[in-house]
């Protein structure tokens, strides 16, 4: 079974953008963060800095990425990265705050 893979942002009062992340699809969840951003900002995802300027990337998809036994089921990691808060969720949540 896989998880649902769902990159459309949703808004809410506080204005922090969530789109889900599938841990089990190919695309990397660099991928995935930069293109959240990216829509938040309202700027095309080859404008951004590297994703790497902002966190060790191959840090982060060990992190979350499936393992012998399975899904991680808890977890974030929370850092900035172009005038946004990213919130990186064990579930596969992928939550973008503008900070500017």
């Amino acid at each position: 079974m896989t998880e649902s893979s769902t990159h459309s942002l949703h808004g809410t009062a506080t204005n922090q953008y969530t789109t889900n992340f599938d841990r089990l699809d190919d695309e990397p969840l660099s991928v995935a963060i930069a293109e959240a951003v990216a829509t938040v900002t309202e700027t095309d995802v080859t404008v951004l800095d590297p994703l790497h300027y902002a966190i060790d990337v191959d840090a982060l998809e060990r992190l979350f990425e499936p393992r012998a036994d399975g899904l991680r089921d808890g977890g974030s990691v929370t850092f900035g990265y172009s005038d946004c808060m990213v919130t990186v969720e064990a579930d596969g949540t992928i939550t973008v705050e503008p900070t500017a």
